[in-house]
């Protein structure tokens, strides 16, 4: 599945199309695939609009928060793109829409006079969806603002808290294991199973620890582990695991160095031992020997 570094790929690799760009035309290709929500937060019904599907906005702005992708206009409206597990968004220049099956939205954009350009969010196994807005207001107003801070933009000593909050020492301690809160987007906003083992080893934690057992120097550790995990993944254009391309149709090459992801009965990268993996509602894998 996509997780925060596949999407921060996906929204660098937009923006030289988007920035500027005009939206001349959205094609809804299945009706169930977007959600409308109206300026109260609740969701409306009936036939989606081309106002929805951003038609005639010119493109200033293009954000993230943890998984979930924001495309706004000059004048306030906004598409939220999640992925889901095998979700893709592809752009080519010119009229011809890229070569794909299982395309559910697709756009027709131009920026000034240049050529034309068509994107098209296409998601076989269909776990992702569109979300229309009808300003960012009301969009971190409802959707966002159940996120907790941003894996990679926040700042750090807001990872830290957020952490502190679920572990020992904190507000509400937890009973929950670290692997399974990691995956809470209220705890940290972008974390999905990848980055979770990757962040845990990096820390040195093993993944069924339970939060309450968590000292306040492993919390510290952890916080910098994800920001650091996170941060790497971005600069090797996310992990290409079977579905994820970016905006240019190319794919990550993170996995390539996951120290544990994947890696199951393998030899550890650090002290050849055999890494373990357990089930936490995901495939986990972990070290024995490095993880404590």
């Amino acid at each position: 599945m996509p997780e925060l570094p596949e999407v921060e790929r996906l929204r660098l690799t937009l923006l030289p199309h988007l920035l500027g760009a005009t939206v001349l035309s959205g094609t809804l290709k299945r009706r169930d695939y977007c959600t409308v929500v109206g300026e109260d937060g609740a969701v409306q019904k009936g036939p989606v609009s081309e106002e929805a599907l951003l038609v005639g906005g010119a493109i200033n702005a293009l954000s993230r928060k943890g998984k979930q992708l924001a495309m706004t206009t000059a004048d306030g409206r906004v598409a939220v793109i999640h992925l889901g597990m095998s979700g893709q968004v592809l752009f080519s220049v010119g009229t011809r829409a890229p070569r794909a099956n299982h395309q559910h939205v697709e756009w027709l954009l131009r920026r000034g006079d240049e050529t034309e350009g068509t994107m098209v969010f296409r998601d076989p196994r269909r776990f992702g969806g569109l979300w229309s807005y009808p300003s960012m207001e009301v969009l971190e107003r409802t959707a966002w603002s159940k996120l907790g801070p941003d894996g990679l933009t926040s700042p750090l000593s807001q990872l830290e808290g957020s952490l502190r909050r679920v572990a020992q020492g904190g507000e509400r301690p937890s009973a929950r294991s670290i692997k399974m809160a990691l995956l809470d987007q209220a705890l940290i906003a972008g974390v999905g199973n990848i980055y979770a083992d990757e962040s845990l080893f990096l820390a040195g934690i093993r993944p069924d620890r339970l939060c309450r057992e968590l000292t306040l120097e492993d919390v510290a550790r952890l916080a910098r582990a994800v920001r650091q995990v996170l941060g790497d993944a971005v600069t090797k254009g996310g992990s290409t695991l079977k579905d994820y391309r970016d905006a240019n149709g190319a794919g990550g090459t993170a996995q390539q160095t996951h120290m544990v992801y994947g890696r199951g009965a393998e030899a550890c990268r650090m002290c050849g031992s055999r890494l373990k993996w357990s089930f936490q509602q995901r495939t986990t894998v972990f070290c024995g020997v490095c993880q404590r």
